[in-house]
């Protein structure tokens, strides 16, 4: 089976990329179709919302964090199995760092290494014939990304919509499908992004009804044809790049405090031969103690914070746990690990107590960007002097780091030294900083 694909991209954030996305996943899947979505870029949340629509694990492609090798032969995965796949961007169609061609980290990297046309999906409130020119303009910018066509969102009226098909008719532009304002199904977000495919209880009645507008506004039909057969190519050294996994058997932490691990990371775990135990602080489980490693990942621990300060068991056992194993925390993990985290609201909550950390919501300060760590000492993440690629998206403050040494040295995508990061304390690292890939 040969698969075909496009690329659902944007001008710019907010314009209704991933509701359009999701119809089209969910309205495929529904006919009979074997699709797979991948999200561009390192986007934690879209990937869940993917996989629900799909039923096939979400994926993300990024460009920068990823060296091609291994971006290939994760988008050959993606393809094996799969009819048609969807590749979501992020942000705008070129939006990315500065840095080498085709791995600034932007959708349309993706998009021409894979053979991908772009479907631009635009909201076009405020503006009529206007939006034919921006076409054009995404049309011109890049011979490698073809533009399949538009999506016309947040349309006002009958009147409006003849006005810009009449428009991108002259232009030359396939209008694939014209979305009423009216009809725009809004998920629940958060300071993150939308909040979590498992906490969306109402999540199957959103996606049918997700798909039910694909059927009304979307050409489906037009849509599928202007797939194109995905360019593939052999990967000999993708594994190389690939996280390790950082034990046979890996005890992770799993719920709606700490679900923020990439699908790719987990897959090859478990090619790998580890063994992945789930457990949940929210729960107050314990880690097994048959693992021989603990990893907790990034998620909204401040949004459970007194929860897990009452979490006796889960306490108790992460700290046994790390007198003679691994622990690794990222980013929510990593908050976790420390001594004290105080939520939006001002009130100090007791952690583990594992790192000298101390972080605070109760002045926002966003954190975001690519980051290019070497690690300072051996750890779950690699041996000292390792390079590891990955990304930081938080709100939290740090008060202080204390004593610990730092567990990494990190720049950012364009090189710039951002100084030591993250803690390690005995058999305890963590960072604020998801980790993607190896350098």
């Amino acid at each position: 089976m040969s698969a075909r694909g496009f690329l659902v991209g944007a001008p710019r954030s907010g314009s209704g990329k991933t509701t359009v996305t999701l119809a089209l996943l969910s309205a495929f899947a529904r006919r009979g179709v074997k699709v797979r979505a991948v999200k561009t870029g390192p986007d934690y949340i879209d990937p869940a919302f993917h996989a629900a629509a799909t039923g096939r694990e979400g994926l993300n492609l990024d460009s920068w964090a990823m060296p091609p090798a291994l971006l290939d032969a994760l988008a050959a995965e993606a393809a094996e199995g799969a009819e048609l796949l969807v590749a979501e961007g992020a942000m705008g169609l070129f939006d990315g760092v500065p840095a080498a061609p085709r791995r600034t980290g932007a959708g349309a990297d993706v998009a021409a290494r894979l053979g991908l046309p772009a479907v631009l999906v635009l909201d076009v409130s405020g503006q009529s014939q206007t939006a034919a020119a921006v076409a054009r303009g995404f049309a011109l910018f890049d011979p490698e990304v073809p533009l399949a066509g538009v999506v016309l969102n947040k349309l006002a009226s009958a009147r409006h919509e003849a006005l810009i098909r009449t428009a991108m008719e002259a232009a030359g532009i396939a209008v694939l499908g014209a979305i009423p304002r009216e009809a725009g199904l809004i998920l629940p977000e958060r300071h993150l992004g939308l909040v979590q495919a498992e906490e969306t209880g109402d999540l199957d009645a959103r996606l049918a009804a997700l798909a039910d507008l694909a059927e009304r506004h979307l050409d489906l039909d037009a849509l599928a044809a202007a797939a194109r057969p995905l360019r593939l190519l052999p990967a000999s050294d993708a594994q190389a790049h690939a996280l390790p996994p950082p034990g046979q058997r890996v005890a992770l932490a799993r719920d709606a405090a700490f679900s923020f691990v990439y699908g790719h990371v987990l897959a090859h775990w478990r090619r790998s031969g580890a063994e992945i135990v789930p457990f949940s602080p929210l729960a107050d489980e314990a880690p097994d103690e048959g693992c021989d490693a603990l990893w907790l990942p990034g998620g909204y621990p401040e949004l459970h914070a007194g929860r897990l300060a009452a979490a006796d068991r889960f306490r108790d056992g992460v700290r046994r746990f790390a007198q003679t194993r691994p622990v690794h925390g990222e980013c929510g993990g990593y908050m976790a690990l420390g001594r004290v985290l105080t939520d939006a609201d001002g009130t100090a909550h007791r952690m583990l107590g594992l790192l000298d950390l101390e972080t605070s919501f109760a002045q926002r300060r966003m954190n975001l960007g690519y980051r290019a760590a070497r690690l300072l000492a051996p750890s779950p993440l690699g041996p000292e002097g390792a390079g590891v690629r990955g990304h930081e998206f938080h709100y939290a403050t740090t008060l202080t780091r204390g004593d610990d040494a730092p567990l990494a040295q990190l720049a950012d995508a364009q090189g710039r030294d951002l100084g030591p990061a993250g803690s390690r304390r005995g058999h305890v690292t963590g960072s604020f900083f998801h980790a993607i890939a190896r350098a």
